[in-house]
């Protein structure tokens, strides 16, 4: 096992003598005469493991050494004991002020030294153990986290794929809503509405959630799902229940699972996402801001998109008329702060939509 290393600062060579004759059959001792010599040697490589250090010396005094010392990141956790004839109580409370770990009087006994030195050593090795370790468990925790991050997405896209099966035409459609969810949101934390609710973490959040928006469909029957003509009242009726079954789908998963932030962001977009800024939407009727905000997002998001997408019932807008529609709908059908975050976002979502676009999807830019 490799020595353990000491570095001694002093400039009287009696304690100098002293103090190698004491520590280098157990140590590796190196020698500073200066502080200023000292602190050259600290810079560089390998780093002791330990610093005697007197006070009194010419040039910088012990105190602006010690100080040096643990303001610098590279050597602040290297433990330093003052070896010195400033004895009287305010000298050592200075000491210990400057970030010293010990004081020792000047004439020393030399059991004292050496049992103190074994104890500060061997105190810091228990810290780097402990150092080594605690980064070992936050590595071991980030790649849980990473693993059930993943294990969410896996689950997420496969309920969404789920969902599409049931509406061949929506293709890539989750993936653009929820590009434009999170690029709306991006633009808005910095509104005075919203930047005390859209943080990083909520962005995220909304952006893994997002696809879940219509994970209610998988409820509504074919015949109305994919029905290419005008649905009538009460297929109208049953197609608009697929907020009521994605919210139902979330409240067993947290009751199975208990509740997360994830899954209660998912159910405020799959429920409300069709709630209107004016109050005439579904399925609550929930007029401006007593519609969550996830949701109100969402909306625009998810009406741009089904505007420019082909449908069996319906040809694809073009980006321009999709827009004016969403304009059209600021302070009626959506928020009107949303829409302005549209307005001024509108090449962000064309050039998404091309980004993610479906083979079927035939709106041209504008």
């Amino acid at each position: 096992m490799e020595k353990e290393r000491i570095l001694i600062v002093d400039d009287e060579a009696f304690y100098i003598k002293v103090l190698v004759e004491l520590l280098s059959p157990d140590y590796h001792v190196t020698l500073a005469k200066s502080g200023e010599q000292a602190l050259k040697l600290m810079a560089a490589e390998p780093l002791p493991d330990l610093v005697l250090l007197d006070i009194l010396m010419p040039g910088l005094s012990g105190y602006d050494v010690c100080q040096a010392i643990k303001g610098d990141g590279r050597t602040q956790d290297i433990p330093v004991i003052f070896l010195t004839v400033k004895s009287e109580v305010e000298d050592e409370v200075k000491g210990f002020q400057s970030g010293a770990c010990d004081y020792i009087a000047k004439p020393f006994s030399p059991p004292i030294v050496t049992a103190r030195v074994a104890t500060h050593l061997a105190l810091q090795r228990s810290r780097k153990e402990l150092k080594v370790y605690a980064e070992q468990l936050e590595q071991r925790v980030r790649e849980r986290t990473e693993e059930i991050s993943r294990t969410q997405d896996v689950a997420i896209f496969c309920m969404t794929s789920l969902a599409e099966t049931r509406d061949v035409e929506t293709g890539m459609h989750i993936r653009r809503t929820q590009h434009y969810v999170r690029a709306l949101a991006e633009h808005l934390n910095s509104h005075e509405r919203f930047h005390t609710h859209l943080n990083d973490d909520f962005i995220e959040l909304l952006f893994k959630s997002a696809p879940l928006h219509d994970i209610g469909k998988v409820g509504v029957p074919d015949s109305i799902l994919l029905k290419p003509g005008k649905l009538d009242a009460d297929e109208w009726q049953e197609m608009k229940r697929h907020t009521e079954y994605g919210k139902a789908a979330i409240d067993n998963a947290e009751k199975e699972y208990g509740p997360s932030p994830f899954l209660s962001v998912a159910k405020e977009i799959a429920y409300y996402h069709h709630e209107r800024w004016d109050g005439c939407g579904y399925p609550e009727g929930l007029k401006g801001e007593e519609i969550p905000l996830s949701a109100r997002l969402m909306a625009v998001a998810d009406c741009f998109d089904a505007l420019i997408s082909k449908r069996v019932y319906k040809s694809a807008f073009t980006f321009e008329q999709a827009g004016q529609i969403i304009r059209d709908g600021r302070g009626s059908h959506f928020d009107p702060d949303v829409v302005d975050a549209f307005i001024t976002l509108e090449s962000v979502f064309i050039d998404i939509a091309e980004r993610f676009a479906d083979e079927e999807m035939t709106a041209p830019a504008i």
